[in-house]
């Protein structure tokens, strides 16, 4: 059996080192290939300064060379990956019944995407706009560390990565 692609999405600038180094850790630990997109080419800049190489820039991003699709969060999440591009990746995803989800900020992406509407999700809280998000794109937020419904999964922030990496490893393999 082929090993399973999974493509982690990150900011250009501001994205959360712990979620996506913890996460793509985890993920490659049981033999699952990690591809970085984001929004820029060449590289990113993590919230702490340190810097991942982006193998693919969205435009170039083709969801059938893909098993899944998870976005990492940080401060810079909602301005590098909160667009129609993005959403149509997830949308596609969901659509094939392929594994997509996200952690800290950015499962208010998938919300506002649509691929979270009548599913139970979880995310970053600490502005407390979450439940009036998740409200008004019909997602059921759960005050849990990680959420898993089918095939998606949300988590809370940097605390939860690793689970978030075991949850999608549990799901795609």
């Amino acid at each position: 059996m082929a090993n399973k692609k999974i493509l982690l999405m990150i900011a250009g600038q501001e994205f959360q080192p712990i979620e996506y180094g913890h996460t793509k850790k985890v993920l490659e630990d049981n033999d699952i290939e990690v591809v970085t997109g984001s929004n820029v080419s060449g590289q990113a800049y993590a919230t702490d300064g340190s810097v991942v190489h982006v193998n693919m820039v969205i435009p170039e991003i083709d969801m059938d060379l893909f098993d899944g699709i998870f976005l990492i969060g940080g401060a810079g999440a909602l301005k590098s990956l909160d667009n129609g591009d993005v959403y149509n990746l997830l949308r596609t995803a969901e659509h094939e019944d392929k594994p997509y989800g996200a952690i800290c900020v950015s499962p208010r992406i998938l919300a506002r995407a649509g691929v979270l509407a009548g599913k139970r999700a979880t995310g970053w809280d600490e502005d407390e706009k979450l439940a009036s998000i998740f409200e008004e794109y019909d997602v059921d937020y759960i005050h849990e560390p990680v959420v898993v419904d089918g095939n998606v999964v949300t988590a809370r922030g940097p605390k939860q990565a690793e689970e978030f990496g075991k949850a999608i490893v549990r799901i795609v393999k």
